[in-house]
């Protein structure tokens, strides 16, 4: 029935949730409204980090280039699937699967490495305060978010080329949501675990590798805040790193969950279940939970929203 006419041949059909076709409704509205959060939210973090002359910061500067990673995925994925939960036909074209391969993978690479600056940032803030300003200055940190891009999109490049290479004998029926490695790999009519393989090897480097780093860097944070003296300044580094910490949790436990496993074993409704969470809900919360728990966040936009803020950024 999704078949139309001899162009559709080309196309693939995502199923999404059509085995279960009540839920389709509501979860279009979740979606939807979820979608809208999380375009606003990004979308603000990142006009306050660079037109706030007090956000001028290397935390923020970051904080922003996750924001923008954020709207940049979930416009990548979710736009499709409003498109085919409310429509009859659950197709996307042979192009538009491979182009949403490459971005949504670049993306979440670029994610895994910039999160792992981020716990950087904050160590140099709060171990090598009064280096601070040397370790973490503007030249080095344009040069470290040009790297995690790369690297992102490098991976991708890998990853996505060997999967998209992967002879499907005419499969095109994706039990998924959108495109991803993992659903992909499942078409395939050859044996795949040079796939599997690589897959494994080049997602634990990025997921394995950066959380490691991460929470090694966060056991020398905790070292040197039990040190500081001041309450407020002590509470202050505890309240940023929290809200980084949570950020990690978050993307991490769905990502390893989804890229550290064989996708022979990849089980279609936890897939589906994790590609929700990463695809909406972590870009959805990510910039509440800086905003809701930062205060220099809250003040920019509680300016933002007055007109005088505006008079100067002209």
């Amino acid at each position: 029935m999704w078949v139309s006419n001899q162009s559709s041949l080309d196309d693939f059909i995502l199923l999404g949730f059509s085995d279960r076709s009540w839920l389709e409704t509501p979860l279009f509205v979740i979606l939807l409204v979820a979608y809208i959060f999380a375009l606003f939210g990004n979308i603000s973090v990142i006009l306050v980090s660079c037109l706030d002359p007090q956000l001028d910061s290397p935390m923020y500067f970051f904080v922003s280039n996750l924001s923008f990673l954020d709207f940049c995925f979930t416009t990548s994925t979710v736009p499709q699937m409003l498109v085919n939960l409310r429509g009859p036909e659950k197709t996307i074209s042979y192009g538009g699967c491979v182009a949403q391969l490459y971005i949504s993978l670049a993306l979440g690479s670029t994610e895994c490495i910039l999160l792992a600056i981020m716990a950087f940032d904050r160590y140099a803030a709060i171990c090598k305060p009064l280096r601070y300003p040397i370790i973490m200055n503007q030249r080095r940190c344009i040069h470290m978010a040009t790297g995690t891009w790369i690297g992102g999109f490098a991976n991708s490049l890998v990853q996505s080329t060997l999967t998209v290479l992967t002879p499907r004998c005419g499969q095109r029926v994706i039990d998924h949501f959108f495109c991803e490695v993992p659903a992909l790999l499942k078409l395939a009519c050859t044996d795949t675990h040079v796939n599997e393989a690589e897959l494994n090897v080049l997602g634990a480097l990025l997921l394995l590798v950066p959380l490691s780093l991460i929470l090694g860097i966060y056991v020398f944070i905790a070292q040197a805040v039990t040190r500081i003296r001041s309450a407020e300044s002590c509470w202050k580094a505890f309240n940023t790193c929290a809200s980084h910490l949570l950020v990690v949790s978050l993307f991490y436990f769905t990502a390893i969950s989804m890229y550290v496993q064989p996708p022979s074993s990849y089980s279609r409704d936890r897939g589906k279940i994790m590609a929700l969470f990463y695809g909406i809900v972590t870009p959805t919360l990510n910039p509440f939970i800086y905003t809701l728990r930062n205060k220099d966040v809250k003040a920019a936009l509680r300016r933002a929203l007055t007109k005088e803020f505006w008079v100067r950024t002209r």
